[in-house]
């Protein structure tokens, strides 16, 4: 997620949007295995849940092309590997296109609520979603009622109004899911999971918005912004080595070509020595291509870290309006980095596809701007708002985009629109697509 000044509340809350075990412990007895419906969406749940169980990424890529393409082996294997596998515990609400169910970790034991959702022709998965329950917690804990609702959905319009980035958009979000509100809409919505899906959704049907999101919690999430503990930051640290940072790999390929892939753009203030480490490793290549494919984003601050390798001169790279202050901030490469850069003046390449996303697009589209780099895939996602946590009550969570990026070269950014490759290709072929051209750039 591209994010600046982030709370660590908005950390803890959106840590568990997607596939999260982290904080829960290893849970009591296990239960006995239920069956899966066979309605659309249990089928198709069974489907993914074969596919992810067997540890194969080229299946697991298999199902997403044909089912979420949104979606990628890359993003999931981690969370494979932690598991071991998913065994269901339990079914805890069945419709044709709508499943909830608990499952328990392979190697560990612990537990998760899920919800797995087909689009309208159940033909493909639309959202799904696992978060952790804690030791001695049941899926009850999930459940809210009208009042909550409500006070759910005033809690958002309010945090939209005052900090959304397009106040005229944020009126017309509020005014749509309020009127939804009132026509009962989500009286049949009973699961705090579910209902934060369904209004990231409304939502976002109206701003298009990939950044907005509406989260829930089982636990109670914290009154306000506060310093992480040293032991949050230990165990962040720990995350963050059995990751290493997202680096996946830095190889010289065949005419000293550099190779760099990395999934996230990690905080320099943990992550900058792989970082560091990574790009030193190439700085003497004649050429680079850095793969941005999977990356999803993250922090903006390892964007103009990593970025910063890639000049010999000091480079202005964004910059970031405020909606609640009205200010800008400018961000340049930076002065001073560990190690030998790359340098400004041989050729780079960066492969992009349709879900490179935020942070990702970022680098990718500050690089095409400044004319520094030649961009090979797919157009990306098109997420350029950074978004800060807002607290609504003591379950659910908003993150609000508030501020919007600035190029300084285009003047705009590549906020619904994504970032339009130099070099268009199918991001399975932009590796091959780009080692072509720089072995006939560099040629002698």
């Amino acid at each position: 997620m591209y994010r600046r000044a982030v709370s660590a509340l908005a950390l803890i809350a959106f840590a568990s949007v997607e596939v999260s075990f982290v904080h829960a412990q290893a849970a009591g007895p296990a239960q006995q295995g239920a069956a899966i419906p066979d309605t659309p969406a249990g089928r198709l749940f069974k489907a993914w849940l074969d596919v992810f169980d067997s540890g194969d990424s080229s299946r697991l890529d298999a199902f997403y092309k044909k089912y979420q393409p949104d979606r990628s082996a890359a993003g999931d294997m981690g969370f494979r590997t932690m598991t071991g596998g998913l065994d269901v515990i339990s079914i805890e609400k069945s419709q044709p296109l709508h499943l909830e169910f608990v499952v328990k970790s392979r190697s560990d034991g612990m537990r998760g609520f899920g919800v797995f959702d087909l689009n309208a022709a159940g033909t493909s998965v639309k959202s799904r979603a696992i978060m952790a329950i804690a030791p001695n917690a049941a899926a009850t804990d999930f459940r809210i009622d009208g009042a909550e609702r409500v006070r759910v959905v005033l809690g958002a319009i309010s945090s939209l109004n005052e900090y959304y980035v397009f106040p005229d958009v944020a009126s017309k979000m509020g005014d749509t899911v309020h009127a939804r509100l009132k026509r009962g809409d989500y009286d049949d919505i009973t699961n705090g999971l579910v209902f934060a899906n369904r209004l990231t959704d409304d939502f976002q049907s109206v701003s298009h918005d990939k950044h907005l999101r509406v989260n829930f919690s089982a636990g109670r999430i914290p009154d306000g912004p506060r310093a992480p503990t040293s032991d949050m930051i230990a165990q962040q640290r720990r995350q963050m080595e059995r990751s290493n940072c997202g680096f996946v790999k830095a190889e010289q390929l065949a005419g000293n070509i550099g190779y760099l892939k990395f999934n996230m753009f990690a905080s320099p203030d943990m992550c900058g020595p792989t970082a560091s480490a990574a790009m030193g490793f190439l700085a003497n290549t004649d050429a680079l291509i850095v793969d941005m494919r999977e990356n999803g984003g993250g922090d903006p601050s390892m964007v103009r870290y990593v970025s910063s390798y890639l000049f010999s001169t000091r480079t202005h790279l964004n910059d970031l309006w405020n909606r609640k202050t009205g200010e800008t901030q400018e961000f340049w490469t930076l002065d001073t980095i560990p190690g030998k850069r790359f340098g400004g003046e041989k050729p780079v390449y960066v492969l992009t596809s349709s879900r490179t996303f935020s942070g990702a697009e970022e680098f990718s589209y500050n690089l095409k701007m400044l004319k520094r780099a030649t961009i090979v895939g797919e157009t990306t996602g098109g997420g350029a708002h950074p978004v800060a946590g807002r607290r609504i009550d003591d379950h659910f969570i908003i993150g609000v985009p508030g501020a919007r990026a600035i190029n300084p070269i285009s003047k705009t950014n590549w906020e619904g629109v994504g970032v339009e490759p130099d070099v268009k290709v199918l991001a399975s072929n932009a590796l091959a697509t780009a080692q072509k051209l720089a072995a006939d750039k560099i040629k002698p």
